[in-house]
């Protein structure tokens, strides 16, 4: 039996632009779209990656984008974009066997300070009917299946920053168990709310580089001191390769293998000697029946903490006794987009095999010594690639591995 799953559509909105051609280029211009951000005026950390060239208003009903909150808006676009890439017309499959699979990180935040002051003052009149409807993560999934008549199973998967990877995984085995002919799998979400930013900031997790903000978001580099708040969403049409094939649609990559794990260890920090993502790695290598050697490029979790990117680093040589392959980390440009980082990263991997070529990391001006990697920097490096992996950590001790190969 094939056990292969086919990616045959692609939707992207990120801080580097709308759709993948634009999120593409972006990546390969070797900047990062950290910012001065006037949602978080007055904050300790003022600074974000956020979508900035997105309107959602250009790409959605007025009255949707009004009656929902940032992280939907971005998970309807992609998800629009994805649906006609993979040419999904009503005749694809029967609407009940198409299946919807998102991951979001938390609860939107965006609405919740007005709340707060609402019940602060009484004034319970002022609050929204539709303040809990357009906050709660399930609702990405559900207005995504509204919109696009999709019948089938329809859920959120939150597991924190890899959220967007662990949907996606659900979604493969939804298409390997036969219970869905497509699913529209990815992750949304929007970290720019002041409230999560002060959280992650009195956490110490955020980058304090307020005089460089373009600067902060640097893995894998010496001088890192935390992330930049970032927010998109990546979503993906899912289905057999026959299935494509039998309507018409373009293979664009096809998921070879998936692993997940859990640290079993601390609420935020990774655990030490990296056990859960050393056993992801190796589960997806398994599941996809290939060896260390067969990979051609990482996609790294790397999300400029002191701590995590060390732990990645040593995992990365600990599996890969040869040497891992060159080795790439998308946040250092685009930031940290928390449930929707990991899918963000799966799409970009679907690029990279399109392209043959490895974005590179942004902001490595002088290599942490105890990271040793083939890190790519400055520029683009083109080489023959048939084979990605992505690593993924999360909150709770997460992990989620995706092996791409190209069709």
């Amino acid at each position: 039996m094939n056990r292969d799953v086919a990616v045959t559509g692609i939707g992207l909105v990120t801080p580097a632009g709308v759709g993948a051609d634009a999120t593409w280029d972006g990546l390969c211009s070797g900047r990062s779209f950290a910012a001065t951000d006037p949602a978080l005026a007055g904050l300790p950390v003022d600074f974000s990656c956020a979508a900035g060239d997105f309107d959602a208003c250009a790409h959605l009903p007025r009255r949707t984008v009004r009656r929902t909150d940032p992280f939907i808006h971005l998970a309807l676009t992609a998800a629009q974009q994805a649906a006609a890439d993979a040419r999904l017309t009503p005749g694809a499959a029967g609407p009940d066997r198409i299946g919807v699979v998102l991951g979001v990180g938390s609860n939107s935040l965006v609405g919740y300070p007005s709340v707060s002051r609402h019940l602060e003052t009484g004034e319970h009149h002022l609050i929204s009917p539709l303040a809990l409807a357009r906050s709660v993560p399930s609702m990405a999934a559900g207005e995504v299946a509204a919109h696009l008549d999709c019948r089938g199973p329809t859920f959120t998967v939150a597991s924190a920053c890899a959220s967007g990877g662990h949907a996606l995984g659900v979604a493969r085995d939804l298409i390997r168990s036969g219970t869905c002919d497509l699913v529209l799998a990815g992750g949304s979400e929007s970290g720019r709310a002041p409230l999560s930013a002060i959280s992650f900031t009195r956490m110490g997790a955020l980058s304090r580089r307020r005089h460089d903000p373009a600067g902060a978001s640097r893995p894998f580099d010496r001088d890192r001191d935390g992330f930049v708040l970032g927010e998109g969403a990546a979503v993906m049409v899912l289905e057999r390769p026959g299935h494509a094939r039998a309507r018409g649609a373009t293979v664009h990559a096809v998921i070879a293998g998936y692993g997940a794990s859990a640290d079993a260890h601390h609420p935020t920090n990774p655990h030490p000697d990296g056990r859960g993502l050393r056993h992801a790695i190796g589960a997806a290598l398994t599941d996809a029946r290939l060896g260390t050697a067969d990979i051609d490029h990482i996609s790294a979790h790397g999300t400029s903490t002191p701590v995590g990117d060390v732990i990645e680093a040593r995992t990365l040589r600990q599996s890969f006794a040869a040497g891992p392959p060159p080795v790439t980390a998308l946040k250092s440009s685009l930031g940290h987009a928390l449930g929707a980082a990991a899918a963000i990263q799966v799409a970009c991997a679907v690029l990279t095999l399109r392209h043959q070529a490895v974005p590179p990391t942004v902001n490595v001006d002088h290599q942490d010594e105890a990271v040793d990697l083939d890190i790519v920097t400055k520029v683009p490096r083109q080489r023959q690639i048939r084979t990605v992996m992505t690593t993924s950590c999360g909150f709770g001790g997460a992990n989620a591995v995706f092996v791409l190969r190209t069709p």
